[in-house]
């Protein structure tokens, strides 16, 4: 593992109007790592992401990237930065075509990159390809999220967030996506930060993992090591995720 971080949260403190979401949150992902994120619905996970990408905008801390301050930056000028988010509720531009979707991703200086970009994306989830000119309205909940991932994988992201990937899908493609995440890992490095209320998916699959109470980072461990930890297994892993 690089000494660096390649993400780096320190002490972050967020806040909706007078709530306090984040409290004072540590957060580290290594370059080439698969880390998670878990905890119970409203723990404030996806307020993190949203904290990482700029909006909201941190109140306190610092939240470093590839060795750059980007606490204050503005969310357009992070995602020129190669971090990409898949969001909560997949987001996609329901009017556009799966086609035009994955042209949104795609960086406008990796124009020369697209077509072959497109046939990796379609190689990785061949439904997309055969759904390529369908609206992304019409498509179903797991389309939806692989080309949501698709989309964001367009920008050739150094960091890819994704935010409840299995919200609302079926086990048998939430298995299917979470198989491509790690081939991506594996295969080309892509490094990884993953929000996830399936915390058994989301452990098994990560190197490192942290977990997420009421704002606050209360454990981190390997993956195995919070598999197997019996507060956890008692919180998070005890409703038939097995």
């Amino acid at each position: 593992m690089s000494s660096e971080p390649l993400l780096k949260v320190s002490n972050v403190e967020t806040y909706y109007g007078n709530i306090r979401a984040l409290a004072g949150v540590d957060v580290e992902v290594h370059k080439g790592e698969i880390v998670s994120l878990i905890g119970a619905n409203g723990a404030g996970k996806s307020t993190l992401m949203m904290t990482i990408c700029g909006s909201p905008q941190a109140r306190s801390g610092q939240v470093i990237f590839d060795g750059e301050d980007i606490t204050k930056i503005p969310t357009h000028l992070i995602a020129r930065r190669r971090i990409a988010q898949s969001p909560e509720g997949r987001r996609i531009f329901p009017r556009m075509t799966v086609l035009e979707n994955l042209q949104m991703g795609a960086g406008l200086d990796d124009l020369k990159y697209f077509k072959e970009d497109v046939e990796k994306i379609f190689t990785m989830f061949p439904r997309l390809k055969e759904r390529q000119s369908q609206r992304g309205g019409t498509l179903s909940g797991g389309e939806q999220q692989m080309l949501s991932i698709g989309r964001a994988l367009m920008s050739r992201p150094k960091l890819l967030l994704l935010d409840e990937p299995s919200l609302g899908l079926a086990p048998l493609i939430v298995k299917g996506i979470f198989e491509q995440i790690k081939r991506l890992n594996q295969e080309e490095g892509l490094t990884v930060f993953l929000v996830e209320q399936n915390a058994f998916a989301a452990l098994k699959l990560s190197d490192r993992a942290y977990v997420m109470v009421n704002g606050k980072v209360t454990m981190s461990g390997t993956g195995k090591e919070l598999l197997a930890d019996p507060s956890v297994r008692a919180a998070y892993l005890e409703g038939g995720h097995h």
